[in-house]
């Protein structure tokens, strides 16, 4: 009884001492020129909850306007010392996405479902748009998306505007993918579709072309335990006539060949020929590319940037 009960507990110490043994840490590198210029402060509005989207308006520098995760869109017009919701009375408080008319800064266009999809993500029903700087609202459609990312708008003609959608998290749905409008969302016109299981995560115009587009695609479900992020239908797409057609630009020269998960994509102000898109993958990271997409560099593989890829 004694052989018995020894050999047990022995194994049991030895565990206990192993799991007590200091684990070395992977150091994580950051440049710090990058950030030592930057200052930050809080805005509020306080307690409000997680937001997932902001957006400024061009000449001025005191007007923005927030969605949030629980709590709807909010306004400052003093550079962020008060807020207050525009939304209430309209529709959820699920915001995904907010976008100012460069050509008319007083058309909004504001797309529900959260973004940021934790395990408490709540969905929307669409999109809305106001023509009065917030005061009122209408419903433009799109009420299965569920879960908006993005929305573009041309730069001098707000009726074409653009929507990422994500779709259904939970189970496989049509309506996914980047919708556009030309009549301001009477009607929407599905561009890209890549699968009932694909959402569209992220899209940005080329500040120089407003023609050329690009998305970041992301195969992606949700269950009640976890997120099963990456897939076939996650890549990155470019569009070179507004939309119409578009060409997967994932298997570009410097690109990950290992599954893809969530993708992000942004096009320099000044030049459109660079682009940099941050990538979930075995291999992935940050790639910048300097010919518009056909060939790219890894500049960045810190999972410091990428370790929760929902946000």
């Amino acid at each position: 009884m004694m052989k018995k009960f020894f050999y047990p507990c022995w194994l049991a110490l030895l565990f206990c001492l192993l799991g007590t043994q200091p684990v070395a840490s992977q150091e994580i590198q950051f440049e710090e020129a990058l950030y030592s210029g930057l200052e930050w402060r809080l805005v509020g509005p306080f307690r409000g909850g997680r937001a997932g989207t902001v957006c400024g308006v061009a000449h001025r520098p005191n007007l923005y306007y927030m969605g949030t995760a629980g709590g709807g869109v909010w306004k400052t017009i003093d550079g962020g010392n008060t807020w207050y919701c525009i939304s209430d009375g309209f529709f959820g408080g699920s915001i995904g996405a907010v976008a100012v008319a460069q050509s008319d800064p007083n058309v909004i266009y504001v797309g529900e479902g959260e973004q940021t999809i934790r395990g408490d993500v709540s969905s929307g029903r669409g999109c809305w748009k106001s023509l009065d700087a917030g005061k009122t609202w209408t419903s433009i459609g799109l009420p299965d998306s569920e879960h908006i990312s993005r929305i573009r708008i041309h730069p001098s003609n707000a009726d074409v505007v653009y929507v990422a959608s994500m779709g259904n998290l939970w189970k496989p749905n049509e309506e996914r993918g980047i919708f556009k409008s030309t009549d301001g969302g009477a009607s929407w016109t599905k561009v890209l579709y890549v699968s009932d299981t694909t959402a569209a995560i992220d899209l940005v115009m080329d500040p120089g072309n407003p023609r050329i587009l690009y998305a970041g695609m992301w195969d992606i479900k949700r269950n009640g335990y976890r997120m099963d992020s990456g897939g076939a239908g996650s890549g990155l797409w470019k569009s070179k006539d507004g939309g119409e057609t578009w060409e997967n630009i994932s298997q570009a020269a410097g690109l990950p060949r290992s599954v893809w998960g969530i993708v992000g994509v942004a096009v320099s102000p000044v030049n459109s020929s660079r682009i940099w898109t941050i990538i979930e993958a075995e291999d992935g990271g940050v790639f910048r590319s300097d010919d518009a997409g056909l060939t790219w560099q890894k500049t960045n593989e810190d999972r410091a940037l990428r370790q929760r890829a929902w946000y």
